[in-house]
């Protein structure tokens, strides 16, 4: 039989019910809210399970200031439960079976034996699901996480009272229509909440979890906080429109201000037009990230004078005085702003970047200066040696002033804003444009998806920086381990390898690595270089030590890069293992890549499969037989399948060599692929390990030089599969 209300009945009850809890307390911090929903069903599934009770349907919200949980479709009894418990072996010591009979709570007559050993049969009869749910309630409390929690009251002297993130004020806790009783700290269970906090402040009384979301939205609260995020998100749009403006989009500041609001009412305000002579970024980030505001631009993408705030209240004058207030609480934080900017437009750059020196880096790196320094000579190098197609001496000049911003009174109070800063006061005090860039976009890319530079003195700084911090970390030990990095490495190893690509720059990172890390060790020995220069021998020690950690990291983190881009990790270590003649292993990045993808191409082929084949099973022959003598010897008693080998070789080999170096990688593919119908033949129609010494001989000489044409290309041997 069901019931109006949906529920199946047994004998005129309902066989489930809904159940609600909320837990009613001071105000939730909104950055804390998405992970208190999570934790919130996590501990209560758990509870579930452990009675074993289990739901699928399971609804949660927050506001400000509760959070909530709904559990449908409950069965009101749990099932009886039967547990076979193993014990101690037949004729084990005394002291073992007393144990385990205390532990069960039987008797000896109560237990079985089977097999010589001891087995309790524990029946569990069915428990009401309110008497489950009031003993989990408690415990969901106590053990739940919060990134911070508080002691209060009278209680707070001990360290034993309940934490929570604040004040806990309520607990509501239905089942069905019946209260489910439980207490925690003096705060006992019952149906009564409170509305809004001031359209509605008095209590309310909750018939079910059914009403639950209703009766509050009658009291000006939105439980849901999906809902809030879409009536603040349309509301803003809407409050923009109307004003013939564009409202900036903002998925962060959305959830916010709906973790901040029960009643979410959007309002445009202005601002003095004066204040759009400072830079936007600086409006958008005091608006922002100070009063949680929403900006607006006009139909050219231009900021306007214009923001929109998220009441939560629905106010009787339409919301102009909340309007009016919020105007004056910006204008006074864009006054500070705009005194910090113009302020910093006093003292020139330069004059700026010497407070550097007083900013430690690293306590065995030097001061920020020195970062500087080291900068700016790579940066200038990376030019001259024609790596990066920029001025030397322009990169060299943005590099010396891209840290300066940091000591301006604009960064310390925005420090989100360093490089933005440096690159407006760059241009305002007359530099180039190629500098005043440079020093803006230094620092990107800064994560997957962000821009990546590609003006070349713009790429000549950013890169140098990143390659001086790796460089500089990997030289005194700190390398990342684990998930630690806080340095911030792999993310400095993912901007390089961006940046390399994206500008498809042809750099020898082993080369540019040794001289840099030369040069370093030198200065770190107090003997200053004003350039890379040629070294002598005692020198590679840094490199020999450190660069090739450094590389097997770039290369290690080129894989998890390219996996996302679905380019297979063996194939690129297939790649930069493979030696050429005119060449040696690859160290370029833009020509490693090329080489990845054509090879990636062949493999998918019928001819690059079967190439594959042969060539491991030459590979398998070889390793075999061991030292393979050289000998330029053809002696008697070969076969056709030899000598067309032979004769393949011979147009394959320089051909595939001379390919690779000039950057025809698809046609070194080709020329492999040259080599598949005689491989195949070859092991058709001869026996390797020929009786005749001189034909064994020979013929393992055509299997080495098969390999090694191989290896031109790639190391096949890499390959899996």
């Amino acid at each position: 039989m069901r019931g109006v209300d949906g529920k199946e009945r047994v004998g005129g009850m309902s066989a489930t019910a809904d159940f609600l809890l909320e837990l009613r307390s001071e105000e939730i911090p909104a950055r804390m809210q998405a992970q208190a929903r999570a934790e919130l069903e996590k501990l209560f599934r758990a509870e579930l399970a452990r009675a074993g009770l289990n739901t699928d349907q399971i609804t949660t919200y927050v506001t400000p200031r509760r959070l909530a949980l709904i559990a449908r479709g409950l069965p009101l009894e749990t099932a009886a439960t039967s547990e076979e418990i193993k014990g101690p072996k037949i004729g084990a010591p005394p002291q073992a079976l007393e144990g385990f009979l205390r532990k069960t709570g039987l008797t000896q007559d109560q237990i079985t034996e089977r097999d010589g050993v001891y087995f309790a049969i524990i029946n569990k009869s069915g428990r009401k699901t309110a008497d489950v749910l009031a003993e989990a309630i408690p415990e969901i409390i106590r053990n739940f996480t919060w990134p911070k929690s508080m002691r209060w009251g009278v209680a707070s002297a001990s360290t034993e009272s309940l934490r929570w993130v604040r004040p806990l004020q309520g607990i509501v806790a239905l089942l069905g229509e019946t209260q489910v009783p439980c207490a925690v700290d003096g705060i006992s269970s019952g149906r009564e909440t409170l509305g809004h906090r001031f359209h509605a402040p008095g209590p309310i009384s909750i018939n079910s979890a059914a009403t639950y979301a209703d009766q509050l939205r009658a009291c000006h609260v939105i439980v849901d906080q999906d809902e809030r995020a879409t009536i603040i998100r349309e509301g803003a749009t809407q409050a923009a429109a109307a004003a013939d403006l564009i409202l900036v989009a903002d998925e962060a500041l959305v959830a916010e201000n709906a973790g901040l609001t029960e009643w979410p009412v959007p309002l445009l305000g202005r601002f003095d037009a004066a204040f759009l002579a400072v830079p936007p970024e600086v409006i958008r980030l005091t608006a922002k990230l100070n009063q949680k505001y929403f900006m607006c631009t006009s139909a050219d993408g231009k900021l306007a004078n214009a923001f929109v705030c998220t009441a939560n209240i629905a106010a009787s004058d339409g919301g102009t005085s909340i309007v009016a207030g919020n105007e004056r609480v910006l204008a006074a934080r864009l006054s500070d702003a705009k005194f910090f900017y113009e302020q910093d437009l006093k003292t020139p750059l330069a004059i700026h970047a010497e407070k550097l020196k007083d900013i430690v880096f690293h306590e065995k790196l030097g001061t920020v200066a020195d970062k500087v320094e080291r900068v700016a000579l790579l940066a200038r190098t990376l030019c001259y040696w024609g790596i990066v197609k920029g001025d030397p001496a322009l990169a060299e000049q943005a590099a010396r002033l891209c840290k300066a911003d940091l000591v301006t009174g604009m960064v310390g109070e925005f420090p989100e804003l360093q490089g933005i800063m440096g690159g407006y006061y760059a241009r305002a005090e007359g530099l180039p444009d190629a500098v005043a860039d440079a020093i803006r976009d230094h620092y990107k890319p800064v994560g997957q998806g962000d821009e990546v530079p590609t003006a070349p003195v713009t790429v000549a700084v950013s890169l140098a920086d990143k390659l001086d911090t790796l460089a500089c970390f990997f030289v005194i030990d700190e390398r990342p381990t684990g998930s630690k990095d806080p340095y911030a490495l792999r993310r400095a190893v993912l901007g390089v390898i961006h940046l390399l690509v994206a500008n498809n720059l042809h750099m020898d990172w082993r080369s540019v690595l040794r001289a840099f890390l030369q040069w370093f060790d030198k200065q770190r020995d107090g003997k200053p270089m004003q350039s890379f220069e040629p070294s002598p021998p005692e020198y590679q020690r840094p490199f020999e030590e450190k660069g090739e950690l450094l590389i097997d990291f770039l290369i290690d983190r080129l894989k998890v890069q390219q996996r996302e881009a679905g380019v297979r990790h063996d194939l690129i270590d297939a790649v930069f293992a493979a030696k050429n003649k005119y060449g040696p292993n690859e160290n370029n990045l833009a020509r490693l890549l090329a080489r990845v993808r054509a090879l990636q191409a062949f493999i998918t082929t019928e001819d690059g499969a079967n190439l594959l084949a042969g060539y491991k099973r030459a590979a398998n022959i070889l390793k075999q037989a061991g030292a393979v003598p050289e000998t330029t010897t053809v002696p008697d008693g070969l076969e056709p399948a030899d000598r067309a080998l032979r004769q393949a070789l011979d147009a394959a080999e320089a051909r595939a060599a001379e390919s690779v170096w000039e950057e025809r990688f698809e046609e070194a593919m080709s020329v492999l692929a040259t080599l598949r119908a005689p491989i195949d033949q070859f092991f058709t129609d001869v026996m390797v390990n020929a009786e005749d010494a001189a034909v064994r001989a020979f013929r393992l000489g055509l299997l080495a030089r098969f390999r090694d044409a191989v290896h031109q290309v790639a190391y096949f041997s890499k390959i899996e599969g």
